[in-house]
């Protein structure tokens, strides 16, 4: 049984080019940077777009060691694609105009390299939406990426499989969960002992939920938030939960832990830390105890809208989402107590892009190039 690997190396630069925007920066603004490094051999990139309800992202990685990646290439913008969604049952003009945008520079960055694979997926704005499929046509007419909508359970699965660096070998079961724009992803591991080299076949349940911090936020607003707006939110997803057939878990002592994939947590962490500017670097695989994600909570809470968007790690774009994220945290933590949570900076991009590198045997081919090199 091959050890848990050390979280998949992604090159600083690059992910500076995938962070957050700084509060300055409004939404559709572009946030990237050219990375001086040198243009790795073209049949060795693999690239991973996630185009969901409020994030469009993408990546271009190079295999590095066994379970490993080096970032080549990045692009993050918010879009609010479901913006409106859950009222009109359609993606609005606006908002499929700002995803067009965003995905010509994706399309551009593409075909600067010689990818030698790639997938493209679209998530629960294109799932949910009446004119989805019409959408991703004018799309692929406009920009020549052709897009797949993923079920959610493909969904729970790739997350899962993005964060697998992050399992320790102290895990026994892991509640891990992906709060998004449109819905929630949340699957159940049973680890103990038995690490398979595919995090993803220890998933013993998962659900989706049909609620992301954009579609709860606009249900009972995100702006002015009070404490019986924020109770109520969070018992609308315990309700829910409430309807997830799943049996306990093994919990207990280090065994049993949360991990959190979403703007939501990686925010928190942010606070937390008191940082002047979203870093990635030192977000990535952090640990935060029971009260420290409770403070946190409260300590947002109790800001204004203003306050949270001048907030380097939350800004503009994110005030009026975060405090619904933090009500969907809320109810999983009251589901799945747990003494601790880690941070992940990651998702499903990483999750398609260790799904093709593994499918495709990189990571065994340059194992044995390189056993065959010290010979």
């Amino acid at each position: 049984m091959p050890p848990p690997q050390a979280p998949a190396q992604l090159e600083s630069r690059a992910e500076q080019a995938d962070g957050r925007k700084s509060p300055a920066q409004g939404t559709g603004q572009r946030h990237q940077e050219r990375i001086p490094q040198p243009r790795p051999r073209d049949e060795d990139l693999y690239a991973a777009l996630d185009l969901g309800t409020n994030n469009c992202r993408l990546l271009v990685a190079q295999p590095g060691r066994p379970g490993q990646f080096r970032v080549v290439d990045a692009f993050s913008r918010i879009v609010r694609l479901g913006e409106g969604l859950a009222a009109s049952g359609r993606l609005s003009e606006e908002a499929m105009d700002r995803a067009v945008e965003a995905l010509r520079i994706c399309a551009a960055k593409i075909r600067n390299r010689d990818i030698r694979r790639m997938r493209l997926i679209a998530t629960e704005a294109c799932r949910a939406a009446e004119n989805g499929e019409a959408f991703l046509e004018r799309v692929t007419a406009e920009t020549g990426l052709e897009l797949e909508i993923i079920n959610r359970e493909t969904e729970a699965r790739l997350a899962v499989s993005g964060c697998s660096s992050l399992v320790g070998r102290e895990a026994r079961s892991v509640v891990l969960f992906d709060i998004g724009g449109g819905s929630s992803e949340i699957a159940v591991l049973d680890i103990n002992g038995q690490r398979s080299s595919r995090l993803a076949h220890h998933i013993t349940h998962w659900t989706s939920l049909p609620v992301g911090v954009v579609t709860l936020s606009e249900r009972h607003g995100g702006q002015d938030v009070t404490p019986e707006i924020f109770a109520a939110m969070v018992d609308e997803v315990e309700g829910m939960l409430a309807r997830f057939d799943c049996p306990p878990v093994r919990s207990g002592g280090d065994g049993f832990y949360l991990i959190g994939t979403s703007g939501t947590v990686t925010t928190l962490a942010g606070v937390h830390l008191n940082l002047p500017r979203y870093d990635r670097r030192q977000v990535d695989g952090l640990w935060l105890s029971d009260p420290d994600v409770s403070a946190m909570q409260a300590k947002l809470l109790s800001w204004n809208f203003s306050e949270r968007a001048a907030n380097a790690c939350i800004g503009p774009d994110r005030a009026d989402l975060v405090l619904a994220g933090c009500a969907i945290l809320e109810a999983i933590r009251r589901r799945w107590p747990s003494e601790r949570m880690r941070v992940a900076d990651r998702g499903l991009r990483e999750g398609l892009l260790t799904d093709m590198m593994a499918d495709d045997g990189v990571w065994s081919r340059n194992r044995s190039r390189r056993t065959n090199r010290n010979r």
